[in-house]
């Protein structure tokens, strides 16, 4: 998918979810697209200043909430970066590998979900996440990283 269809996708979710679609809100998308990594409420924030210098970094903090509930952005916890955010891969379900010192991800189709649970009170699941943290290949061999 080309960088042009990525964007339009996001435009497309927010407009489906009633926003309406704003320069900076396709500036947002643009920033995620160029970026294929993960970028912390700051990093982002310190782009969007680049081009709007009066927003505010509770604006670009409840669009990043906003975006991710609506499925346009994943949402990570990083140990110790906190919260991150990166495009979502909408293309099929799967979970991911991350690695906790170079931050590379690894997707994995294996859903742990689809799994037989017996869960109290009659409990209907709608939605989940599911990612695992540890260290990658290329970090495991690198001496001064610890991996215990």
């Amino acid at each position: 998918m080309t960088d042009a269809n990525k964007v339009k996708l996001m435009i497309e979710i927010m407009a489906r979810n009633g926003w309406r679609i704003t320069e900076q809100r396709r500036t947002l998308a643009e920033i995620f697209v160029k970026n294929e990594g993960y970028l912390s409420p700051k990093d982002v924030y310190d782009q969007m200043t680049v081009d709007y210098p009066s927003v505010s970094f509770d604006t670009v903090y409840r669009n990043l909430r906003l975006l991710s509930e609506m499925g346009a952005l994943e949402q990570f916890y990083f140990m110790d970066g906190g919260l991150k955010f990166r495009g979502s891969c909408m293309s099929h379900h799967h979970h991911h590998l991350i690695c906790i010192n170079c931050e590379k991800t690894l997707s994995f189709e294996y859903c742990p979900m689809e799994q037989r649970l017996e869960l109290p009170g009659n409990f209907k699941i709608v939605n989940h996440r599911f990612e695992v943290y540890g260290v990658c290949e290329e970090c495991q061999a690198e001496p001064s990283v610890s991996t215990s």
